[in-house]
């Protein structure tokens, strides 16, 4: 599938963007339990963009807490699955052997940036390497996203997220597998977000859809939270 930033209906002036605070923690991002229902996406019109990047973006440093004794043994179980070498699965995902030798036995806690990463090499989704009977609550600086829903259909996993994304500094996130998709739909605030070179803007009642195999971004514009509905599409 080919890669390149979705385009709305209409352009808007884009709002002015709140400075980061410079003492804001480092964009760390930690799953916790959490409750979470299922629900369905409202229906909604394409967003608007493309807009030029705005605010500090930050990356992901902080552990995924307590969770390393519980991912080791299953991404071990993925990667041989899949027939990939330790030091293979290392340079797809761009991290070191000693890096991911630590995630697979435990003994190193992951970064929500290196786990997307290794995930994306092993094409699959981020919560196969999760417990399905907890819904996870992903923190950050940039988002705060409650995991809803997985669900499965021929060829395809989704995974429903409500976010809300407060004010300050824009979360860089790195490429998805190829071909997968994320679509937002905006109830409160204006939300930036979509690939990093070419991202989009939409406010309430307004949706964005991006091929998210390429490096994205999210961040709110102004001074008011953005609360969104988040579905990431992954192919099989």
């Amino acid at each position: 599938m080919t890669t390149g930033p979705a385009t709305g209906r209409s352009r808007r002036p884009d709002p002015p963007t709140t400075a980061p605070d410079p003492a804001a923690p480092r964009d760390g991002i930690t799953p916790a339990p959490g409750p979470g229902v299922p629900r369905d996406l409202p229906a909604a019109g394409r967003g608007t963009g493309p807009e030029a990047p705005h605010g500090r973006q930050g990356t992901s440093t902080a552990p995924v807490l307590g969770v390393g004794g519980e991912i080791g043994p299953k991404l071990r179980r993925l990667r041989e699955a899949a027939g990939v070498s330790l030091s293979e699965l290392a340079r797809r995902a761009g991290i070191g052997k000693a890096t991911l030798s630590g995630l697979e036995l435990g003994t190193r806690n992951p970064t929500l940036d290196t786990l997307w990463s290794v995930t994306a090499a092993l094409g699959v989704p981020i919560t196969a390497l999760l417990d399905a009977a907890e819904t996870a609550v992903v923190r950050g600086t940039a988002v705060e996203a409650v995991l809803l829903h997985v669900f499965d259909e021929p060829g395809v996993t989704f995974e429903l997220y409500r976010m809300t994304v407060p004010p300050g500094p824009a979360q860089n996130s790195p490429a998805h597998h190829a071909g997968v998709t994320e679509h937002i739909t905006v109830f409160s605030g204006v939300l930036r977000a979509g690939p990093a070179e070419a991202p989009l803007l939409a406010g309430p009642g307004e949706h964005l859809t991006w091929q998210a195999d390429v490096p994205h971004v999210y961040a709110a514009v102004g001074d008011t939270p953005v609360t969104a509905s988040l579905l990431i599409r992954y192919p099989r």
